[in-house]
């Protein structure tokens, strides 16, 4: 048979394995098949080649398979990095940020993160910066809102009457 030729092959083997490694099925099946090579009588050295790992991984995964079974071959949970505010310090600062914060004695009227990484340090001496904080924001079930400029001497009449869509 003769010998496939495919342009852009590079290309192609790439978003293979992209698609491989993004889905949670995808690197299970490419564990099993992974492991199936070690199964069937090659070493973890040419399976670990065969498949660009380190010999190291090939070895890990075939012990999880020995130990758990084939769920052992699934991606385990991460639970990343524990967060520096406690449960109820959360709930404490999620109260805190239903007030105003004038009313916890600030100038301004309206949360935002500079704002509130300024009350973390002050109030909790956790320091993050302000992106993090915005984070913090959504995670406490808050969204960021930007009141709308209106000019104070501003006649509503006129303002209704210069609108596109206004009804006359």
């Amino acid at each position: 048979m003769k010998r496939l030729v495919i342009p852009d092959s590079e290309t192609f083997a790439a978003a293979i394995q992209d698609e491989i490694s993004r889905n949670p099925q995808g690197r299970y099946f490419h564990r099993l098949h992974v492991v199936l090579q070690v199964l069937k009588g090659y070493s973890t050295y040419e399976a670990a080649k065969f498949y660009a790992h380190s010999p190291r991984t090939v070895q890990y995964w075939v012990q999880r398979l020995l130990s758990e079974g084939l769920m052992g071959l699934w991606d385990v949970d991460r639970p990343g990095r524990p967060g520096r505010l406690s449960l109820k310090e959360q709930n404490k600062l999620r109260k805190e940020l239903h007030k105003s914060p004038g009313a916890l004695k600030y100038d301004q009227n309206i949360w935002d993160g500079p704002l509130l990484a300024h009350h973390l340090k002050d109030r909790y001496r956790i320091n993050l910066g302000v992106r993090q904080c915005q984070r913090l924001f959504r995670q406490l079930g808050f969204s960021l809102q930007r009141p709308q400029p209106k000019a104070a001497e501003a006649d509503p009449l006129e303002q209704e009457k210069f609108k596109k869509t206004s009804i006359e």
